[in-house]
C-alpha cells in the first residue's frame, strides 16, 4: 500500500472525513457515468448521494481508520480510506431500509428516500400507489447500496488476502445487523421482562454496525493480532451499548445537548428496549397496565404520554443512567490496559467521549 502525504496529523478527523467523502463522490461519479452510458435511471445514484451527504459525522469511517491505527497501521493509504468509505455506504443502505421499516418520513431535517420517491409520484399514481412505490423503491435502492458497499471494498485496491479478511468482517456485520433488526421486529408490541433479549437487540443492531465492525475491519487490514481484536471488541461493546441506552433515554425524556425532543417512539412502537424491560420489572400492576395500554393504543393522548414518561422516570431511568456510567468506566479501563499505539488510544477515548457527550449526531 502506498501512503499519500497528509499535511496534518493522520488521525485528524476532518482530514479523514474529507478523504472518505472524496472517495464516496468518486465512486458515485463512476456509478452515475455507468448508468448514463447504459441509459439507466439517474435518480438511483442521486438518491444514494443525497442520502449519504445529508449530514452525520462519518462515525463508521472514523472507527475503521482508528482500527487501522490501533492495529499498528501507519499513514493512511488510499486503499484503507476506500474501505472506510464502504462502511459509510453500507450504513446508509441500512438506514434506508430502517426508515421503511420504521415508517419514518424524515431523518434529521431531511425527507427519507421512500418519502422523496412517494412525493415525486403522488401526482402521477395517486396517494396509496405512490406510498407503496416509495417503500418498494427505497428497499431496492438500499439493496443497491449494500451491493455497492461490497463493490467499493472489492475495488479499493487492497490485495486479495486483505479483500478476503475484509469481506469476512463485512459479512459478519451484515448477518449480525440482520438478526438484530429481525429481533426488533418480532419482539415489538409484546413487552416482556426478558433483559437478555433486550441486550441482544442492542448488541446486534447497534454495537455491531456502529463500532465493532468498522473497528475490526480497519484492524484486520493492518494485520492486527487476536489480542488487539479482542481489545477493540471490549471497547466497542460498552460504547455501542451506552450510545443505544442514551438514545432510549432521549426518546423518552429528550436531550438538550443534542437538541433531541422526546417522542416516545420506542414505546409507541412497543420496542423491546432495556428501558422498558427495567420499567416492567419494577412497576406496580397498575403502572404495568398503563404502559401496555399505551403500546396497544394507536392514538395515545398527551396525558397518556406524560403518565408513561413519569412511570419510566421513577422505575427505570436511574438504573439506565447507572448502566451508562458503568460502561464509560469499562471503556476507559480497556483503553488503559490495551496495548494500542498511544495516539490511537487517545483518539479512541476522545471519540467515545464525543459520542457519549452527544457531540456527534447519531445518524
Amino acid at each position: 500500500m502506498s501512503a499519500p502525504a497528509i499535511a496534518s496529523s493522520p488521525l485528524d478527523r476532518d482530514v479523514i472525513r474529507a478523504r472518505v467523502e472524496s472517495a464516496l463522490h468518486e465512486f458515485l461519479d463512476s456509478k452515475a457515468e455507468s448508468a448514463a452510458a447504459r441509459r439507466l435511471p439517474a435518480d438511483v445514484v442521486h438518491s444514494v448521494r443525497s442520502f449519504l451527504f445529508a449530514g452525520g459525522r462519518r462515525l463508521r469511517s472514523q472507527f475503521c481508520t482508528l482500527g487501522w491505527y490501533a492495529g499498528g497501521g501507519t499513514g493512511l493509504p488510499d486503499e484503507v480510506v476506500r474501505a472506510a468509505a464502504a462502511m459509510e455506504l453500507f450504513h446508509a443502505a441500512l438506514l434506508m431500509h430502517d426508515d421503511v421499516i420504521d415508517d419514518r418520513d424524515t431523518r434529521g431535517d431531511r425527507p427519507t428516500v421512500h418519502r422523496v420517491v412517494a412525493d415525486r409520484n403522488h401526482g402521477v399514481r395517486g396517494g396509496q400507489a405512490a406510498e407503496r412505490l416509495g417503500a418498494r423503491a427505497a428497499i431496492v435502492i438500499g439493496d443497491l447500496g449494500l451491493v455497492w458497499a461490497q463493490e467499493l471494498l472489492h475495488t479499493s485496491g487492497l490485495s486479495p488476502d486483505r479483500i478476503h479478511v475484509a469481506t469476512t468482517v463485512l459479512d459478519a456485520m451484515r448477518t449480525e445487523v440482520g438478526y438484530g433488526r429481525y429481533l426488533e421486529l418480532v419482539t415489538a408490541g409484546r413487552p416482556t421482562c426478558d433483559l437478555e433479549q433486550a441486550w441482544e437487540i442492542v448488541r446486534y443492531s447497534c454495537a455491531a454496525s456502529m463500532v465493532e465492525g468498522p473497528l475490526r475491519l480497519g484492524a484486520v487490514l493492518a494485520d492486527a493480532g487476536p489480542a488487539v481484536l479482542h481489545a477493540l471488541s471490549a471497547y466497542a461493546h460498552p460504547l455501542g451499548e451506552a450510545a443505544r441506552l442514551q438514545d432510549e433515554l432521549s426518546d423518552v425524556f429528550g436531550d438538550a445537548r443534542s437538541g433531541r425532543t422526546p417522542t416516545l417512539r420506542d414505546l409507541r412502537d412497543g420496542r423491546h428496549t432495556v428501558l422498558l424491560v427495567l420499567a416492567l420489572r419494577h412497576t406496580t400492576p397498575a403502572q404495568r397496565d398503563r404502559l401496555t395500554d399505551f403500546i396497544a393504543n394507536p392514538r395515545p393522548t398527551e396525558g397518556d404520554a406524560a403518565l408513561c414518561r413519569e412511570i419510566l422516570d421513577t422505575t427505570a431511568r436511574f438504573e439506565v443512567e447507572r448502566m451508562i456510567r458503568d460502561r464509560r468506566l469499562q471503556i476507559h479501563q480497556v483503553l488503559t490496559e490495551a496495548h494500542f499505539p498511544s495516539q490511537a488510544a487517545a483518539e479512541l477515548d476522545s471519540i467515545a467521549e464525543a459520542i457519549l457527550n452527544r457531540e456527534a449526531p447519531q445518524r
